[in-house]
């Protein structure tokens, strides 16, 4: 039984892009969770180890070792280290958060020269505008999501992905030069009895945005905000493929980002193009069910 289990977790770790993502989305969903096949893998390695077998000791060190070989270099520091231009942060500020004012401070206070907000309402939008206006006096809102800078904005539009939700598209005008920069945040997926994975709005709203950036302009590019999907998500890669990720490229560890109580997965993104990502971080939990993400980049 061990044997056969700790072949079909390596199985899992390495052909999971076979796994069908129609119906119930199982691929999407295993994707999301990836890194966690490490319990499965530990699981299988003490259940050997309680059995004393040597045989059931060596199949569960095969999703072990592949574990390792697969995300083990997730735990280095990628970053490049030395000098960077522009700090940037991503966070889902929570449509219930009591206490927008100290996160709108504790986001500042990290020193990023870009905040993305997304999961806005009416009533704590003053709040966020009215804290972060003399650290960051330049801001756009589209819908649910927002963009504070201290550098000026222009050609600032909203960008519609379905009916209840926009992106917002900006370009800010930094020593660097022109920056072209999109926050988006993504319809929420549940797993639900019956139905699986629902991914079906989370989708469409990414196919609208794959077909917006397909017009963008070219050059450095960031795109904030809250995806519901991990870049491992395939049904995310129309979007997700065009970027590096800040995290991926130059973090340590996976980020998780959600849910800020106990993080299992990384659904807030910051992905650049034609920038070099110099470090990338969690920020401490603010009022939030999300946690701020960062990145620092060079031109």
């Amino acid at each position: 039984m061990i044997a056969a289990l700790a072949v079909l977790v390596t199985l899992l770790m390495l052909l999971h892009g076979w796994i069908p993502d129609r119906g119930p989305h199982l691929g999407s969903l295993v994707e999301t969770f990836l890194p966690w096949t490490a319990a499965a893998a530990a699981a299988l390695l003490a259940a050997a180890l309680l059995r004393r077998s040597r045989v059931a000791l060596a199949a569960a060190l095969l999703p072990a070792v592949t574990w390792a070989g697969v995300h083990g270099g997730t735990f280095l520091d990628r970053g490049t280290g030395g000098r960077a231009d522009l700090t940037v942060v991503t966070h889902n500020v929570d449509d219930v958060n009591p206490d927008p004012a100290g996160t709108a401070r504790a986001l500042a206070a990290s020193g990023a020269q870009l905040i993305a907000l997304e999961e806005l309402t009416r009533p704590a939008l003053q709040e966020y505008e009215r804290t972060l206006a003399a650290s960051h006096p330049y801001h756009a809102v589209a819908g649910t999501v927002g963009l504070w800078s201290t550098h000026p904005l222009r050609d600032t539009a909203s960008v519609p992905l379905v009916p209840w939700r926009s992106a917002l598209r900006a370009t800010a005008e930094t020593p660097g030069g022109p920056l072209t920069v999109y926050v988006a945040h993504l319809p929420s997926v549940r797993i639900l009895p019956g139905s699986g994975f629902t991914t079906g709005r989370r989708n469409e709203a990414a196919g609208r945005l794959a077909a917006e950036l397909d017009s963008a302009p070219a050059g450095r590019m960031l795109l904030l905000g809250d995806f519901n999907g991990t870049t491992d998500d395939r049904a995310l890669a129309p979007v997700t493929g065009r970027f590096r990720s800040a995290q991926e490229a130059a973090g340590a560890g996976f980020g998780f980002s959600w849910p800020a109580r106990f993080p299992v997965a990384r659904i807030d993104q910051i992905l650049l193009r034609d920038l070099t990502p110099v470090s990338a971080w969690t920020l401490p939990a603010t009022a939030s069910d999300h946690l701020p993400v960062a990145a620092s980049l060079r031109w």
